[in-house]
């Protein structure tokens, strides 16, 4: 930290410790014009450091409502590249997926190409890729914390409704949209049900959530990696690029490439006493 302070022209008593060894912020003076030279300077200056730098105004942190995405952000897996595997088919789809994310080609044809590749895939296949879902570091101890300081806290996924209604149970989320899987005779027919959930849905959702809770804009986060959580980051008080494809961390204004998801916490002030820390 004492580099990190010498470099910003900082004393002792504008550094606060959030959680020792983990996360510490620094107040600082700075037109609001400056904040991008200030921050390209602070991560190439520190490049050599797996530190994430923010820039967060002091004023209005605490968010009030949580918007997620779910694949490689809530959990860890993408689901579809997961039931690629029980066709032989993940390198095929992944990459499709991993186009798409990085903003590539298109969300929904993108979706629809991928789910017509697995035609006849048991449904049964379904729960064995739920059963292998891991959260992500820190997923669990941001919904605790949030949900114990009254944060409405929604998921909106390009994923599918057997696997988000499942994690949002768990975490206890207030709300869950995502995409549904046409099913047949115990098997995938290879379809998505109409609507869609995609980059402007996600937004809109966003817009609806606060539409339904009062909440000007200003007053959400949003967490995400892909290209098509773009619109409801750049639309939200606080969006957060996590460990995102570098389209969507370049186009972000506060983005975590290091930390686990508590650092949203970090971002909001949230202190390690008023944490509750879960596995």
């Amino acid at each position: 930290m004492e580099s990190i302070s010498l470099h910003l022209g900082v004393q002792k008593d504008s550094v606060t410790c959030l959680n020792e060894g983990i996360a510490h912020e620094i107040a600082i003076d700075i037109l609001a014009s400056d904040t991008t030279n200030k921050l390209t300077a602070l991560r190439e200056n520190f490049s050599d450091l797996s530190v994430d730098f923010n820039l967060v105004p002091s004023e209005g942190r605490r968010k009030k409502l949580l918007i997620a995405d779910m694949e490689s952000t809530i959990i860890e897996q993408e689901c579809l590249d997961e039931l690629a595997d029980r066709l032989n088919l993940r390198n095929k789809i992944s990459d499709i997926t991993s186009r798409a994310m990085r903003g590539e080609i298109e969300f929904e044809p993108a979706l629809r190409e991928r789910v017509a590749l697995l035609a006849g895939l048991p449904a049964t296949s379904l729960q064995d890729v739920h059963d292998d879902v891991t959260l992500m570091p820190g997923a669990a101890t941001l919904l605790a914390t949030l949900k114990q300081h009254n944060v409405f806290c929604g998921l909106v996924s390009g994923g599918f409704s057997f696997f988000a209604d499942k994690i949002a149970d768990r975490l206890n989320f207030d709300a869950c949209h995502c995409n549904q899987l046409e099913i047949e005779d115990e098997h995938l027919t290879g379809k998505v049900i109409d609507p869609i959930l995609g980059r402007e849905a996600k937004a809109a959702r966003l817009k609806n959530w606060c539409n339904e809770k009062d909440l000007p804009v200003s007053e959400t986060l949003a967490v995400g990696d892909g290209s098509n959580d773009l619109d409801m980051l750049k639309l939200s008080g606080m969006g957060v690029a996590f460990r995102a494809k570098p389209l969507v961390s370049d186009a972000a204004t506060f983005r975590i490439d290091y930390g686990d998801l508590t650092a949203l916490l970090y971002l909001q002030g949230y202190q390690a006493n008023h944490i509750l820390f879960k596995s």
